[in-house]
């Protein structure tokens, strides 16, 4: 059953974001872990030590398990963070900041002097 239907909600027009360079739709209102799970996609993120497949757990904040990277900043909580027309999601690995060039503790290599934990 359609929960649109179920609930009787009449959203916003539908607006489309990119996770991992493909567009997927959402609705005015969710959360990026909702836009995510309704376009099917229920895993975001790795684990640093063994690179488990990880998405949402809790959907409160509480165990950090859903993160991901907006706009090139790593780190936000896809249950809390809201959807936006043409927010850039990616996958997360670990703490993400490995990605911008930073090592597993979040340190600048010598390549992105200044980076750091953001």
């Amino acid at each position: 059953m359609d929960p649109l239907k179920l609930t009787r909600a009449r959203p916003g027009a539908p607006f489309t974001l990119t996770f991992d360079g493909r567009e997927i739709e959402a609705l005015p209102g969710q959360t990026i872990a909702a836009a995510l799970w309704a376009s099917g996609v229920t895993a975001w993120r790795t684990t640093r030590g063994e690179g488990r497949a990880r998405g949402v757990f809790c959907g409160i904040g509480v165990c950090f398990d859903c993160l991901v990277t907006v706009d090139g900043h790593p780190g936000r909580r896809a249950c809390l963070v809201a959807a936006v027309p043409g927010a850039d999601i990616r996958t997360q690995a670990g703490t993400g900041h490995e990605e911008a060039g930073n090592d597993a503790a979040g340190h600048a290599g010598p390549e992105h002097e200044g980076a750091g934990p953001r």
